[in-house]
């Protein structure tokens, strides 16, 4: 797009005297969707403590794709992205109304890459089965933007950066995924318990601290943060939401982690709030 059409251009939603926060949510198990856990009490009280936000784009990371898109359909479809779990968790309906005018928005503040117009996929468990905690009414509207699955780490955060505009109108942006997410080593005899292995608790540390002092261009290099940074993260699908959620950080923000706990060994809660 060229500077001449995006100075014709007009946005169309409004500005909010305040800015709103950005959020990482380590989401783990679809089954947090129907339970009533320390996890989703966290969630609920995020949604009764933020100032209500106009909308939600939420960046999961359950909609992977060669290119970037975003949802563009008035009602998006509840999807049920999983198997192997009970029948209640399917019956679930999460009806949040989309918003075209933010997936438009969107199109027009990415200007690094060209970003599609979505009419098909609508919300998976990354997505519904945090906010469905965080707005039971399911009166906000949700969009969802996918992860280029094709792009190296620096493409995620710097297409983030571009999409700061929206905090300021109203717009709470949430990264749903996991800091440390290896289903492939999962302790299975301890995943009703708090627990880690030790280097998925070392590797948590250590993202903390380089959340803590900003130190984002460690993490998003992460490959060469740790010796186990590979168990850690085997593939980079629940680790990208974060660094969409840095990418968004400003120097007036604070930080504060929550549900910062590790399960089944091999991954960990641990979520952030910036703002």
């Amino acid at each position: 797009m060229t500077s001449s059409h995006l100075h014709e251009w007009q946005s169309k939603l409004p500005y909010k005297d305040t800015v709103q926060p950005v959020l990482f949510v380590g989401h783990g198990s679809p089954m947090n969707a129907i339970q009533n856990n320390a996890f989703t009490q966290e969630w609920n009280a995020l949604g009764e403590t933020l100032e209500t936000p106009i909308a939600i784009l939420c960046i999961s990371a359950h909609w992977l794709t060669n290119g970037t898109f975003v949802t563009n359909m008035e009602a998006p479809k509840t999807i049920h992205d999983f198997g192997g779990f009970p029948q209640e968790l399917f019956d679930v309906q999460y009806p949040a109304k989309g918003l075209p005018t933010l997936a438009e928005e969107i199109t027009h503040h990415i200007t690094s890459t060209h970003v599609g117009l979505d009419d098909e996929w609508g919300l998976d468990h990354g997505a519904w089965s945090v906010i469905s905690h965080m707005y039971p009414k399911a009166n906000i509207p949700v969009v969802q933007m996918s992860i280029d699955y094709f792009k190296p780490p620096e493409y995620h955060y710097k297409l983030a950066q571009q999409l700061l505009e929206l905090r300021k109108k109203g717009v709470l942006i949430v990264g749903s995924g996991n800091m440390v997410h290896n289903l492939k080593m999962i302790a299975w005899d301890k995943v009703e318990q708090t627990y880690g292995f030790d280097w998925a608790l070392e590797i948590n540390e250590l993202f903390k601290t380089k959340i803590t002092y900003g130190n984002h261009k460690d993490l998003i290099n992460y490959k060469s943060l740790h010796n186990d940074i590979v168990k850690a993260i085997p593939t980079p699908d629940h680790y990208y939401p974060l660094l969409y959620t840095l990418g968004l950080q400003t120097s007036k923000d604070d930080i504060q982690f929550f549900n910062d706990t590790p399960v089944a060994g091999s991954l960990t809660m641990t979520s952030v709030k910036i703002g």
